[in-house]
């Protein structure tokens, strides 16, 4: 089967892309595509991989050798994906394959906010434990991760992985239920209550028209003051206007976000632009270790064997 990967660029190039080579015929490979190049780029092939690149009923209607649709990643907002059912176009996604490094984002932020690892750096760098009275130079000192609570918004295999590494530093797990929910799932407990008790807040649950923009000025106002939100979701479940005002007005105490609702952002983002030193931020990086875009690849191989076997593994149509 003839395949086209429309986005490769989003992935590191030094990849090693032979598990998907043996199972296709020829790949063809764009480092970008343009919404405009999407039919050209895409003609002939009866397979498409793309991360982000978005596939709607107009451009899947134009492709009639396509079969299959490879989605790079877990999130398939980028596909129509009722159109494809409706043209028998076959669609699946991955998961699971970052768990490892996505946990190991969010508490590499963690503890060097709790920790004040580049503030204790610095002092050393700049000669202040040199001139110190006594041995050691507390500085803006450090706070244990032990003893506070992380509430868990969506608990899917990076929510659970998350509470694993939470509970071995000895942190209070929290686990969500749907906001809304009318009864409680056993060892889960009120979506208002968690938040309202959580020391940290971290969001792994989709993008829906549900949950977006679900973080905004009436959570925030629920938080506590001392609360610190991460996203390595979807930048669309918060409202960054409400974020910005809660972070200003000392409503929570600091947000780590991973991701944005526009990917890459413009120059003038609200949140970037802000330049709050109670905001960090970085370019959508938690999931893409080395080992976990390879781990995603190879997904995708075994998808394409799958389907072509008719089988039905990690579909979503």
């Amino acid at each position: 089967m003839r395949a086209v990967f429309l986005d490769y660029q989003t992935f590191s190039q030094s990849l090693d892309l032979s598990t998907i080579n043996q199972v296709v015929s020829n790949l063809n490979l764009h480092a970008t595509t343009s919404p405009s190049q999407v039919v050209q780029h895409s003609a002939n092939a009866e397979i498409i991989l793309t991360n982000k690149v978005e596939l709607s009923r107009e451009t899947l209607s134009q492709l009639p050798d396509l079969k299959l649709i490879c989605v790079t990643a877990t999130g398939i907002n980028n596909v129509d994906i009722a159109a494809a059912k409706a043209l028998g176009i076959a669609v699946t996604n991955v998961s699971g394959y970052a768990k490892n490094t996505l946990v190991q984002y969010i508490f590499a932020q963690l503890l060097a906010h709790f920790s004040q690892i580049e503030h204790h750096n610095r002092n050393t760098q700049q000669g202040l434990w040199q001139k110190s009275e006594t041995f050691c130079l507390h500085g803006n000192g450090s706070i244990e991760l032990a003893g506070k609570s992380i509430a868990i918004i969506g608990y899917g295999a990076l929510g659970q992985k998350v509470a694993d590494i939470a509970k071995a530093f000895d942190m209070t797990v929290l686990i969500a239920e749907r906001p809304g929910a009318t009864t409680i799932r056993p060892e889960r407990m009120a979506f208002l209550a968690a938040i309202e008790q959580a020391d940290i807040i971290s969001l792994h649950c989709p993008q829906t028209p549900e949950t977006q923009g679900m973080f905004n000025a009436e959570l925030f106002a629920r938080m506590k003051t001392s609360a610190i939100l991460i996203n390595t979701a979807r930048g669309a479940l918060i409202n960054n206007q409400d974020l910005l005002s809660a972070l200003n007005n000392d409503e929570i105490a600091c947000a780590i976000l991973d991701v944005l609702e526009q990917e890459p952002p413009p120059k003038d983002h609200i949140l970037l632009a802000a330049q709050s030193p109670k905001l960090k931020i970085t370019a959508h990086i938690a999931w893409a270790s080395q080992q976990a875009q390879q781990a995603l690849l190879n997904l995708v191989a075994r998808n394409i064997t799958a389907f072509k076997q008719g089988e039905h593994t990690n579909r979503v149509d």
